[in-house]
């Protein structure tokens, strides 16, 4: 637990943050704010509010990104990467992107069917045979449940859009799930290969039958094993292959290189008392499985480490409509067929918002009731991270923090609204 005689020696670290220093955003193109029509009189309100997270300690650190019209105009870090050794946070640190994987693996998906391998409409069985057929837990009145057949097989798009049915284990059979010990979402500690992990989560009850409703699960762990039987390759090197490599994120791994273990930004957990050090491994957290785990298990779904700037690199190709630096990774249509609402009325998601191809996507602005344009796509993970990319107003934003859990904290609705205040073109 941080103590209230530790917070004010904290503060006085993560002041000495607040400027950025030229080579802050590595390698990507930088701009005063005002030269991209943010006022940077307004982005210090936005400083002084995340700031302020840290110095309540509400939050450990974070890093926070926001590039307009294809140049970073603010890149802060903010408070300790670990609280206990007092070892300030900068903004090349490394965190758990958690669910942010999952627009990683979708692109890959993406890139499959550019390269001719497969279709997204083509049944999942086809290249993993264990999801030929699938079977639902269905609920008794009376309690219970009966597992049935399920009615159609699972297509790849069903996936991508998490309709399938498949959930993290939550569901009517979960007494299944834990049996089989497959849920939550955390592989990092797992030593089998990922395919086995999906070929036994295959023979489970599903919560609901395919293209039925919108259900988060283990969606994108299964296309993970599905973009290995495609491209016979690992996971970890298909993505380096055809993502990481093309984009220039370096720093971007399922598992820790030893050389940036210091950079490991440190998990927390807010409780009545503070914050708290995560256990270690801790159920669906584990400080230390991505450096000395035994990186046998790529997790689609969750598994990825990576910084904000090299996550912003990935997002400001999906801006650019599939290019980033001279390089094309996806064409345009490909871009706009994944940040596209694919969701009928009946696959309700929330208010205001579909989900497309791996990110979900605002189609109203006054339903959600929260800034932003139409149009806008994103996601976040489960450390508590989130990012967006808004079309209309050229804007990519990445906010990294590692706290789980959050318990009610109110910084990505104050993150949202202070980045959107600074807009002045």
């Amino acid at each position: 637990m941080i103590t209230p005689l530790a917070r004010p020696l904290l503060a006085t670290l993560a002041l000495s943050l607040f400027v950025i220093p030229a080579h802050s955003a590595e390698d990507l193109p930088t701009a005063a704010p005002e030269a991209v029509g943010l006022s940077e009189t307004r982005l210090n309100r936005l400083t002084e509010a995340m700031q302020a997270y840290v110095d309540d300690g509400a939050l450990a650190g974070s890093v926070v990104i926001v590039a307009r019209k294809g140049r970073v105009a603010y890149h802060h870090a903010f408070g300790q990467r670990d609280l206990e050794s007092g070892a300030p946070m900068h903004t090349d640190a490394i965190f758990r992107i958690a669910s942010q994987t999952k627009a990683l693996v979708s692109t890959g998906v993406m890139l499959l069917q550019e390269d001719g391998k497969l279709l997204i409409s083509d049944p999942v069985g086809r290249y993993l045979p264990a999801f030929e057929r699938t079977t639902v837990a269905q609920r008794r009145d009376t309690g219970g449940y009966d597992v049935v057949e399920a009615r159609g097989p699972i297509t790849i798009r069903q996936l991508l859009t998490h309709t399938s049915g498949v959930s993290y284990g939550n569901g009517p059979a979960s007494d299944q799930w834990e049996e089989a010990g497959i849920q939550g979402w955390y592989f990092a500690d797992r030593d089998e290969p990922v395919r086995a992990t999906i070929d036994r989560l295959a023979t489970l009850p599903f919560d609901t039958h395919p293209g039925e409703a919108w259900v988060y699960g283990y969606n994108t762990d299964i296309l993970g094993a599905l973009i290995e039987a495609v491209s016979g390759m690992p996971l970890d090197e298909f993505l380096q292959t055809r993502i990481f490599d093309p984009l220039g994120m370096e720093d971007t791994h399922f598992y820790l290189p030893e050389a940036k273990r210091r950079r490991l930004a440190t998990v927390y957990s807010a409780t009545p008392n503070g914050l708290e050090r995560a256990p270690d491994p801790g159920h669906m957290v584990g400080q230390g499985a991505y450096v000395d785990g035994p990186r046998t298990s790529f997790s689609g779904g969750a598994g990825l480490l990576s910084t904000a700037t090299d996550y912003t690199r990935f997002l400001q190709m999906m801006l650019n409509g599939g290019e980033f630096e001279g390089a094309r990774l996806l064409s345009r249509k490909t871009v706009e067929l994944m940040t596209t609402n694919h969701l009928t009325p009946e696959q309700t998601f929330r208010a205001g918002q579909g989900f497309g191809l791996g990110f979900s996507v605002v189609e109203n602005v006054g339903a959600r009731g929260a800034p932003g344009s139409e149009g806008e796509y994103g996601w976040g993970g489960a450390y508590h991270s989130t990012y967006w990319v808004d079309p209309t107003e050229e804007l990519v934003v990445v906010y990294l923090t590692q706290l789980r859990p959050a318990r009610g904290l109110d910084d990505h609705g104050k993150l949202r609204a202070l980045i959107y205040q600074a807009i002045e073109d």
